[in-house]
């Protein structure tokens, strides 16, 4: 079904101030994911492929624990950042790193042991072989968001390892110095959304905050508006369900750009990452209108 709202930019959520960002709290962001993860997998036509990705959080929240902390952003480049509203962390300079390469070591090693598909399997054997040339390639596509449609499967290692190590370095920043980019932009790392949310915590009932698919963190958007193209125009909404549905595909007549939209005010337990594989009947809807999809979610890179 479809439902459409007429925006008021100059209201958010209601309230006249809401905090720009929470930052990720990675020993609990990866745990909690799997949890999620595996309640999901119950009964769920892609139940083999979830508890894979559940076991995978697993491995990541265990090496936020085991790994030296990464270095953190200095502090005269976040003053900077800030005052040329521009993000902390700088991506595309991190394929080279040596803390990064480490983690996706640490991913590799940890994945051994993990029930996977076999494709999966030859993709883990290939990156824990390859040369540091092959990985800086992997490791820069994943930190860019740029996953080539014929090589997804080793490309996933090398996601995972980025969102451990972005998710540290974005829970070390001082949210107090972040600044807003642009709309649809994270303030931490410049990542895309993966999803938005709508949250119900108290004191911000209804506030949007979109999630970073690179770092995890998350900020604050105005409720109506499309996080592709920045337009308050045209924006409507279509479930897979009724209209009490708690995931929407929120949809921009203006670029065609669709995005999905969770409701934890209504359920507390969805999950920014989690709750988007989950939710694949509506990607299936949605493939066929008019609207393309624009979520960052890496796992489901090629969809």
């Amino acid at each position: 079904m479809t439902d459409t709202i007429e925006p008021n930019p100059a209201m958010i959520g209601g309230v006249p101030q809401a905090p720009l960002v929470f930052l990720p709290k990675p020993a609990r962001l990866f745990i909690d994911r799997a949890k999620r993860l595996e309640f999901l997998a119950k009964d769920h036509p892609a139940a083999a492929f979830l508890i894979f990705v559940a076991a995978l959080s697993r491995v990541q929240a265990r090496l936020v624990d085991d790994l030296p902390a990464p270095n953190p952003i200095p502090a005269d480049r976040a003053d900077l950042a800030r005052a040329s509203r521009m993000p902390p962390i700088d991506r595309p300079a991190l394929a080279g790193d040596a803390t990064l390469n480490a983690t996706l070591d640490a991913i590799l090693t940890g994945c051994a042991d993990l029930d996977m598909p076999e494709a999966s399997r030859l993709a883990l054997s290939a990156v824990t072989a390859a040369g540091e040339d092959d990985r800086k390639w992997l490791l820069g596509n994943a930190l860019a968001g740029t996953i080539p449609e014929d090589s997804i499967a080793p490309h996933l290692f090398a996601v995972a390892a980025v969102q451990v190590h972005l998710a540290r370095l974005a829970g070390s920043l001082d949210g107090a110095k972040l600044v807003p980019i642009s709309t649809g932009v994270c303030p931490a790392c410049g990542g895309r959304p993966a999803t938005s949310l709508v949250t119900g915590a108290p004191g911000i009932e209804n506030v949007r905050y979109a999630s970073c698919a690179h770092c995890a963190t998350q900020w604050n958007e105005v409720r109506v508006k499309c996080l592709c193209c920045g337009s308050t125009k045209g924006i409507s909404y279509r479930a897979a369900g009724d209209e009490n549905a708690v995931i929407k595909a929120e949809c921009c007549s203006e670029c065609n750009g669709w995005l999905k939209i969770l409701y934890q005010s209504r359920n507390p337990t969805l999950d920014p990452v989690a709750d988007d594989l989950g939710s694949l009947g509506l990607d299936m809807m949605m493939k066929d209108s008019p609207f393309q999809r624009a979520g960052a979610n890496p796992f489901l890179a090629g969809l």
